[in-house]
């Protein structure tokens, strides 16, 4: 990351990390950006984990998020931020920019749902809402909800709300589509292509993995439950099947500039959780390193 004179090729405006649906910063020390955030911060970087509601709709932690890089600007004195948001918090990232283009430099989705997860719509035809298993799957999320808002350091202090209703409305096929129609800022126009890379000044950026037998299942991930997790739930796509990384399909991760759609990663070695258990092919730290320089370089 040295530049011709010396210099850290970094951007120069701080970093905001925005997490998916049951997102924390830090769980009883178990980091939700496992690794990342130290890594960034080595680079000269300022990097600002976002604490959202860990379960509610897309809209709803997007205000909080718009309030998050306010503080975030205050404190590094700059008039913008760079936003990476894994899964849904691809999506609350979008709400943001679109919200307020004046605050963001670049958005950059990390295997993100921008057309719905097949998980999500499984769920749904699976566990229909108002049924007993609806109802009970439901609270358990409800409560999985409240126990991450509790253990979250520095959570606690502020006003988190908790709707597992409203957090599966927004992942369906049927609910992002709806946001899609509000907030369309880089999203393709066409299946399997890319989309405007440039909106309202704001830069858009995606990278995501697919499960990959015989490398994603190898390595650290032979250790992993989620790993194993993530295989059981890709057998729930259809569109896509063969072509996710378990929560969220290879194309429906399109956003902006696609950087590459098939790293050997799940969903959740994308961000490096479970202590940086991933599979073989990849080490997805320096892929966020490799997108400091790339953000540099457009002069951002």
């Amino acid at each position: 990351m040295e530049t011709e004179m010396g210099h850290r090729a970094v951007p120069k405006y701080p970093v905001v990390l925005v997490p998916g649906f049951l997102g924390f910063v830090s769980l009883l020390g178990f980091d939700y950006w496992y690794g990342i955030v130290t890594a960034l911060r080595n680079q000269g970087v300022d990097v600002y984990p976002a604490r959202l509601s860990p379960v509610h709709a897309t809209e709803l932690r997007g205000d909080q998020l718009l309030s998050q890089i306010a503080e975030a600007r205050r404190r590094s004195g700059t008039e913008k931020v760079h936003l990476f948001g894994h899964s849904q918090g691809a999506l609350v990232c979008r709400y943001a920019a679109a919200k307020r283009p004046e605050w963001v430099a670049s958005v950059t989705s990390l295997a993100g749902p921008h057309q719905g997860s097949e998980l999500a719509d499984h769920i749904e035809r699976k566990f229909a809402q108002g049924s007993l298993r609806g109802k009970l799957l439901q609270a358990g999320v409800h409560v999985l909800g409240c126990v991450v808002r509790l253990l979250d350091s520095g959570g606690r202090s502020a006003r988190m709300p908790i709707s597992a209703s409203a957090a599966h409305r927004s992942l369906t096929t049927e609910g992002v589509g709806i946001f899609n129609h509000q907030y369309p800022q880089g999203l393709p126009t066409v299946w399997g292509e890319g989309g405007p890379e440039e909106v309202n000044g704001v830069r858009y950026y995606s990278w995501s993995g697919t499960l990959q037998p015989g490398i994603t299942d190898q390595g650290g991930n032979r250790r992993d439950p989620s790993n194993w997790f993530c295989r059981r739930f890709a057998r729930t796509f259809v569109r896509e099947a063969g072509q996710c990384d378990g929560m969220v399909g290879r194309v429906s991760s399109h956003l902006g500039k696609v950087i590459r759609d098939d790293y050997p990663l799940d969903h959740l070695d994308i961000v490096n959780q479970h202590f940086g258990r991933t599979g073989e092919g990849v080490n997805p730290v320096s892929l966020y390193i490799e997108h400091l320089r790339r953000l540099h370089d457009a002069g951002l």
